[in-house]
């Protein structure tokens, strides 16, 4: 059953389409004939009737023109009374009117296309009323390469559930560029002009309500006008009546800020020349509203550019290559460097949500606090050009349309006593000037569209713009091509809705379409992110199960397809009850719990999916897995995880480029952001406190610069590596993360006696190793032992009692003194210093805020644990950050080492949001993306593994490149950065 059959027989749905892989088709060969006969047939669609303002054409009566009288092009046009040229101008032209289009090769329309008037049959090649068939190319903006879910079955209709050259080729203007990498074909500056006029008119009418006129009253609305000269005409009436009589005095100096360089923005200053202006700098801003004698004969406009307004999170200055490289290592300080100063604000910046925000709802509220103390009525109105939907402007929460402009707005979060803001955010604005827009348009795409011609006659036609064309390809012979097979998720979860809605009105029984079951044990801290992605699919059910009632209902309660169940790891019975009821497990509960959580979904013939190393315990079900044709699989959070499934992507490209790998080095840290690290040990928690204790007592293996090397667990956080050189701006250390030989096998490096480096490390601020090992020698992190507290303040001075085997006194200078006898004074006094701050010194102000401590005796690392998790905490408004760095040293051949090496990094810097930390989403989000793969049948391993499989890596990538955690790739020459680890090992004084 095709994806073409769901619209002829809505009781029958297609497989899904992630179960295929996809893969480019060869250049086809068009049928031709011979010239005198070869014609090819080009429709223009009208456009959907719903879109009552959608007047543009792709093509103009003139072009259609040259294309009869000179290119023997056959042009068929559908009626349309709305359209800004007449259809009797089209006939004139030597068009022909016809109702559906179907005999036409090349069909061009504006928007989508909507789905009653799709035509998806092949068509018959040039010139032939019989023959071969072949297919039909449509040229639109489909809104549907970022998946979303409204058009997805409209790209459904071109794709099916194997090859088929027959199906339509879909062509996205979106996607057309230039070598630049820009944009060739759209409506990005006539979006300016209109913008700003309607932008204008919404101030006026803003200011109306304020009890004030202004002369913008007058502005025209960009639809009441022919044409642009005739709208600048008017505007520059407007800017006449300001030269004479002023701006109103009770608005002050009437101030316009605008952002953007692009297109859109270069529309906004050309419409904008029409006035009197005088371009300000971001900096004289506050002097020049405070002024009483500015003169308001003026219009000041201040063109904000990112350097502007966004500082790195460290304080260091902006710079273009470094913010496109490590976005989130920026912030916006729009809020308070320019909004309180305007009167209009014009955004033309565009947002992608691994970028930072240009204001968030909590920036709104700074600036309009800021703003009402500068004067009245800044920063009330807003033209959002760009239009993204609670995006750059967090507080955007929708688009408006031509028929209605302008809206009132206030988020939850705004204090009553600020105002209210006008937002202009038509999304069509490019419609309001159809005339102009047309003919630009018309001009840019007509290249294009002659070299898609040119190809169905088998011509050759522009390379240039013929690869061009190939970029923008959606679909070809049913299939996703590209980067653009990524939609075939969304696609396959609008399918599994439909199968849900048929279901429903057939009155077919739940049971018989029951939801695919996930159980996820434990609702800790990377629950949360795992759970909403899963959620996103209808077709999922998800059980969260946990030992705290409370957290599992909060993970819960907004979601219909969610439920909370109350779980004892202990309680053998209810455990299997729940496993049996699922189709896949997801364990975040400790490491310790999984073999027999394992040994459990074998029985019961349930997959499993955590995020933590494989045990030796884990590894030996391996092939008891495999025999019950099951797939327990580990390794899939972040390190492990996100580390697995970039470096075997990017090891599989430079494979297939032929490239020979020579070292390996990959170090992983989650962190707190460098504006949250002023702490003892430069660390907060975001994830398990005693998962971070215990992989500092791990011993670890490695080859560097050629030397294999092992460091012992009591040796690790002594032989660190003091710098790892994968930022210019941040100052890290690095830590041996435990056994890093095997993964020369693992990754398919080659032999690791041919192997330069073999390195995977955890990242840490400086001072951290020093420090947790001043704990670890005076006790703190002993798990063998065990003390009994009457006060926090007396763990450390009983683990060094213990440690050293004498009593010591209780108070600062005794337990000083003892500490000194096991570690330099100078460390002793550090140390002392961070216990203090714990609320864990003797005589020091005590940790009494947390819960009472417990009467039975526990091991020293289960009590400092405790306070950690306490005192480390990541308080309100504070956030962490991830960082991954992969650097692969390759060169071409087997040749022996020299300038040739490149050196070839990938590397993710990821930072927490109001919604949830980077840890959780970078542990919790690949939990889920894995997960519903194998829900889905999309991985065939079974046994014991890691993310290994190429089509599970690269789904979770997928995913997470959707969700903005992209890793960003580079390539460089020289040597890597071996030398630099080298030598601070040397420097700790390890024998190399």
């Amino acid at each position: 059953m095709t994806i073409a059959s769901l619209r002829r027989s809505p009781q029958y749905l297609p497989r899904p389409l992630a179960k295929r892989a996809y893969s480019l088709p060869s250049r086809r060969t068009l049928v031709t004939v011979s010239p005198e006969h070869a014609k090819v047939t080009v429709g223009i669609r009208r456009e959907d009737p719903s879109r009552i303002w959608e007047r543009r054409c792709p093509i103009t009566p003139d072009e259609v023109a040259q294309f009869v009288q000179h290119l023997d092009v056959n042009v068929l046009i559908q009626d349309c009374d709305r359209r800004v040229f007449p259809v009797d101008q089209f006939i004139k032209a030597g068009a022909k009117l016809h109702p559906t289009l179907e005999p036409a090769h090349i069909v061009v329309g504006i928007k989508e296309t909507p789905l009653n008037e799709l035509v998806t049959s092949p068509v018959s090649a040039p010139g032939l009323r019989s023959g071969p068939s072949i297919p039909r190319t449509h040229l639109m903006f489909s809104h549907t390469t970022k998946g979303q879910p409204y058009n997805m079955e409209l790209l459904s209709r071109f794709l099916g559930p194997q090859e088929n050259p027959l199906l339509p080729r879909l062509i996205d203007y979106e996607l057309l560029v230039g070598e630049d990498g820009k944009r060739t074909v759209g409506f990005g500056w006539f979006a300016g002009v209109a913008g700003v006029l309607e932008s204008l008119s919404a101030l006026a009418h803003a200011h109306l309500e304020l009890g004030v006129a202004s002369p913008f009253l007058h502005t025209p609305r960009p639809h009441t006008h022919p044409s642009i000269p005739s709208l600048r005409s008017a505007l520059r009436s407007i800017g006449q009546d300001i030269i004479d009589n002023g701006t109103p005095k009770a608005l002050g100096p009437f101030v316009i800020g605008l952002t953007g360089s692009g297109k859109v923005t270069q529309g906004c200053l050309s419409i904008l020349d029409e006035l009197p202006i005088v371009n300000v700098a971001v900096k004289d801003l506050s002097g020049l509203v405070s002024n009483p004698d500015t003169d308001l004969h003026k219009i000041y406009l201040v063109h904000a550019l990112p350097k502007d307004y966004l500082t790195r999170s460290d304080g260091g200055q902006y710079s273009r290559d470094d913010y496109y490289k490590n976005p989130a290592m920026y912030h916006s300080d729009f809020d308070t460097k320019v909004a309180p100063y305007l009167t209009l604000f014009l955004n033309g910046v565009g947002w992608l949500p691994s970028f930072p925000r240009l204001m968030t709802n909590k920036q709104l509220t700074t600036a309009l606090t800021r703003a009402t103390e500068v004067g009245r009525a800044r920063f009330g109105t807003i033209g959002d050009i760009s239009c993204d939907v609670e995006g750059g402007l967090e507080f955007l929460p929708r688009a408006s349309t031509l028929s209605d402009p302008f809206f009132k707005h206030r988020p939850f979060s705004l204090p009553s006593h600020l105002p209210s803001v006008t937002i202009m955010s038509v999304d069509i604005l490019p419609s309001s000037l159809p005339l102009d827009a047309s003919q630009h348009f018309c001009g840019v795409l007509m290249p294009y569209l002659r070299a898609l011609i040119d190809e169905y006659h088998g011509q050759p036609g522009s390379r240039e713009h013929l690869e061009a064309l190939n970029v923008a390809t959606v679909t070809r012979n049913g299939e996703l091509q590209g980067k653009h097979r990524k939609l075939a998720a969304p696609v396959e979860k609008w399918q599994a809705s439909q199968t849900a809605e048929i279901a429903s009105k057939a009155g077919v029984a739940e049971t018989t379409l029951r939801k695919k079951r996930v159980l996820m044990l434990g609702s800790g801290m990377v629950a949360g992110p795992a759970v909403q992605e899963i959620c996103k699919r209808s077709d999922v059910e998800i059980i969260v199960a946990g030992n705290v009632r409370s957290e599992t209902e909060a993970l819960t309660r907004k979601y219909s397809n969610a439920k909370a169940a109350y779980l004892d790891v202990h309680d053998v019975a209810e455990m299997t009850r729940l496993i049996q009821n699922a189709d896949v497990v997801i364990s975040l509960l400790p490491v310790p719990f999984h073999p027999a959580i394992a040994e459990l979904c074998i029985q019961h013939r349930k997959h499993l999916v955590t995020a933590s190393y494989i045990s030796p315990a884990m590894r030996a079900l391996h092939e008891r897995a495999q025999s019950a044709d099951v797939l327990l699989l580990n390794e899939i959070g972040l390190d492990p995880g996100i580390d697995h499934c970039s470096a075997l992507s990017l090891l599989a490209q430079l494979k297939r480029d032929k490239k020979h790998v020579i070292s390996f080095t990959s170090f992983c840290g989650g962190l707190p952001a460098p504006d949250c690290a002023d702490v003892p040990l430069g660390y907060k928690f975001s994830w398990s406190p005693r998962g971070v204790l215990n992989a500092a007592l791990n011993g670890a293996r490695f080859k560097l610069n050629g030397k294999e090397m092992e460091i012992s667990g009591e040796n690790l956080l002594q032989e660190y590596f003091p710098d790892i050189p994968i930022s210019h701006v941040l100052k890290l250390e690095g830590l041996a993360n435990r056994d890093s030989l095997p993964y020369a096998e693992t990754y398919g490096l080659g032999k690791l006696e041919n192997l330069q480096t073999v390195l995977r490390g955890t990242l840490r601020y400086p001072g951290f190793s020093d420090l947790m090992h001043a704990f670890e020698v005076m006790g703190l992190l002993d798990t063998k032992t065990s003390i009994q507290l009457r006060d926090w303040r007396d763990l450390a001075r009983m683990s060094l009692e213990k440690r050293i085997g004498e009593q010591i006194g209780n108070d600062c200078r005794s337990f000083l003194s003892a500490l000194s006898t096991v570690m330099t004074i100078e460390r002793a006094e550090s140390a002392l210093s961070a216990l203090d701050w714990l609320g864990l010194a003797p005589e020091g102000v005590p940790c009494n805020i947390l819960s009472v401590i417990s009467l039975k005796p526990q091991a020293p690392i289960e009590l400092f644990t405790s306070v950690l998790a306490h005192k480390l905490r990541y308080n309100p408004g504070e956030r962490d950050m991830v960082v991954l760095s992969h650097e692969i040293v390759a060169q071409p051949s087997l040749s022996s080492i020299d300038s040739a090496t490149e050196i070839h990094t990938s590397r993710l810097v990821a930072y927490g949001n109001s919604e949830a930390s980077a840890m959780a989403r970078c542990v919790g989000l690949p939990v889920a993306f894995a997960a519903l793969e194998v829900l889905y049948g999309g991985v065939q391993m079974r046994g014991v593994h890691g993310p290994t499989d190429r089509s599970l890596y690269s789904a979770v990538l997928d995913g997470l490149q959707g969700a903005g955690l992209e890793m960003k790739e580079s390539v460089s020459k020289g040597p890597g950065m071996d030398r630099v680890l080298t030598e601070g090992l040397r420097a700790r004084g390890v024998a190399l």
